[in-house]
């Protein structure tokens, strides 16, 4: 039973690498992982061909249907930014469609989002951010979250998930349950949220409850929610979070991803290896592991070593792996899409500038002093 063991947990890790091409050592490793899907970063990637041509050999070297992502917001949050162009934040969009009543920008914004990311040979754009833009995260967050309120977030996005659907490109919520109340930031330390279930309930909770069935995929946040069942534990490894309120109370059926096992929201509530298991005890479908191969080496051992000491972990192992290929399967069928043409990339960056200066323009206006009426001039 080792090798179905080893292929299942490895089917669960979405791994990132190292650098523009493979090494000898990380193809030498993909082979033994056969990860689920690949993560690339700003230090991965030069120009759509280089791109494409690492995740092609990374992903062959994986299991089937591949989650092949990176994270394309807008803003400050653009992996693609360089190497392509700059687009505006989802705070700018979502507060300028708004202003001027045009629903359509949003939908632009998704739709340039899903052909940059489709050019460079991904198949998934962790995105859009549903976070509230409360006070207590200001800092964190700035201009990710679009809207200061539910009903602002979700008409934000309801039409960015379509403009995904729409070319075939899928989407993720994050972060799960919502990292609006947090205080510090989860790369570094676990965030203790204040904010009350029926707060969390009525506020945060909204965006998913409403257009969960528009999110394939979810992303759980390593923030812990105290005055909650919750408790201290991170989201990411809480089985009231994960299976309790997102998959039985909200009705969620598509994939959960864990934000990267690296960060110290989780790492300094649990060691690496720790985390994953009780990050797919807890309901997680995939597991980040962004930067370090020795992380991904212990977690994916240590997944296997938790299945042959415990039956339990071995059938919710084996099981798991089975609903996540059946999902991925359904989501990555159409496979990639033809690259572009040197033509057609210089005219859809020109399309995305074109776009970003459009936004900045409004948001001028929005604040720029009104020019005194003539009857007041002295």
């Amino acid at each position: 039973m080792t090798q179905p063991l080893r292929r299942a947990a490895g089917s669960l890790l979405v791994v990132g690498l190292g650098g523009t091409e493979l090494t000898g050592l990380e193809r030498a490793w993909l082979r033994l992982v056969r990860p689920g899907g690949i993560i690339l970063f700003k230090r991965n990637v030069t120009s759509a061909a280089q791109t494409r041509a690492l995740l092609d050999e990374a992903t062959g070297l994986g299991a089937p249907h591949a989650v092949r992502c990176v994270d394309v917001e807008g803003g400050t949050v653009n992996r693609l930014r360089d190497a392509l162009a700059a687009l505006p934040s989802a705070q700018a969009v979502g507060t300028v469609a708004r202003r001027l009543r045009k629903p359509a920008l949003v939908y632009e914004h998704g739709e340039l989002i899903a052909r940059a990311v489709k050019a460079f040979g991904f198949n998934t754009t962790l995105a859009p951010v549903v976070d509230l833009a409360f006070p207590e995260a200001a800092q964190v967050l700035g201009s990710r979250p679009p809207g200061v309120n539910a009903a602002e977030v979700v008409d934000y996005a309801r039409p960015y998930l379509q403009a995904l659907a729409d070319n075939a490109v899928i989407g993720c919520g994050k972060h799960f349950p919502g990292l609006g109340g947090a205080p510090g930031d989860t790369h570094f330390v676990t965030p203790q949220i204040t904010r009350t279930w029926r707060q969390i309930w009525s506020e945060d909770l909204v965006p998913y409850r409403v257009l969960h069935a528009q999110m394939p995929m979810i992303m759980m946040n390593h923030a812990a929610y105290p005055p909650t069942p919750g408790g201290n534990r991170p989201a990411s490894a809480s089985a009231f979070w994960i299976t309790n309120v997102l998959r039985k109370r909200i009705g969620y059926r598509g994939i959960v991803l864990s934000d990267d096992l690296e960060m110290g929201g989780i790492l300094k509530f649990l060691p690496v290896e720790q985390a994953a298991i009780e990050a797919i005890r807890a309901g997680s479908d995939l597991l980040e592991i962004c930067h370090s191969a020795d992380l991904i080496l212990r977690s994916y051992e240590a997944m296997i070593a938790e299945a042959e000491r415990s039956a339990a972990f071995h059938t919710l192992l084996l099981t798991r792996a089975r609903d996540v290929a059946r999902k991925q399967q359904r989501l990555y069928d159409k496979g990639i899409p033809r690259a572009l043409t040197a033509k057609q990339l210089d005219a859809l960056r020109a399309r995305m500038l074109r776009f970003r200066d459009r936004i900045a323009a409004s948001e001028t206006d929005a604040i720029a002093p009104r020019a005194t009426a003539p009857a007041e001039i002295a």
